[in-house]
């Protein structure tokens, strides 16, 4: 990730423009600086909202992942409730041992809550995840295992969107957390706050929005020029 890092930091200086598939207001100051040493940077998203600005669904084909998508996961949400899913991720870069992950594991399970639990074949030290047979007839009908990363500090700390849990995991604590994710206050104030970023997105992606005239300044001043 490191070599990744700086491979793109290198080649940056010389890109006609630089695409970020968000809107200034959810990412603001980091725009902000990065803008004083990027000149052609463009907020352009998020993406799914404006291909839906299309009158003639021309981008239908068109996606924002590099990788094939998988549509299960959303398939499963929608035979959900709404607000009933409890969400997990670890990251790109976070690794655990086996007794974390099964730890954490255990939680979500004693918890009878349905999940979304997004894992990394490359999450456990020195191994693959492996859960147990006992864990997967457990949660088989409430859980979802997929993969993507996110980024901690900008959801539990920025956006305030998300729970954060100590690296010395215990499965009574992450009882707890989804306990209280899920029907307690600090749950209904993520909630309040997703959809207030969810408007705010949508809002972004209008004709009127900063993603739309960005997106039609992006065309105007690189791809025509």
């Amino acid at each position: 990730m490191l070599e990744y890092l700086i491979e793109v930091a290198v080649r940056v200086p010389s890109a006609s423009a630089i695409v970020f598939n968000t809107f200034d207001e959810l990412e603001r100051d980091a725009m902000n600086g990065l803008s004083s040493m990027l000149p052609f940077l463009y907020t352009i998203g998020p993406f799914p909202l404006l291909l839906n600005q299309s009158p003639q669904n021309n981008f239908a084909s068109l996606g924002s992942n590099l990788w094939k998508e998988d549509p299960k996961c959303l398939e499963w949400l929608e035979s959900k409730e709404s607000g009933s899913v409890v969400y997990v991720n670890f990251g790109s870069i976070t690794v655990m041992s086996t007794e974390q992950l099964l730890e954490f594991a255990w939680g979500l399970a004693n918890n009878k809550k349905p999940f979304l639990w997004i894992i990394r074949p490359n999450l456990v030290i020195g191994g693959l995840v492996i859960l147990s047979s006992e864990f997967v007839n457990e949660t088989k009908d409430r859980s979802l295992i997929a993969n993507q990363p996110t980024n901690c500090r900008y959801i539990c700390n920025e956006w305030e969107i998300g729970i954060e849990i100590d690296t010395n995991v215990k499965r009574k604590e992450v009882e707890k957390l989804v306990n209280d994710l899920m029907a307690g206050e600090k749950g209904n104030k993520i909630r309040q706050k997703i959809v207030e970023l969810k408007k705010k997105a949508e809002e972004a992606t209008t004709p009127s929005g900063c993603s739309f005239m960005n997106l039609d300044k992006f065309i105007k001043e690189v791809l025509l020029n």
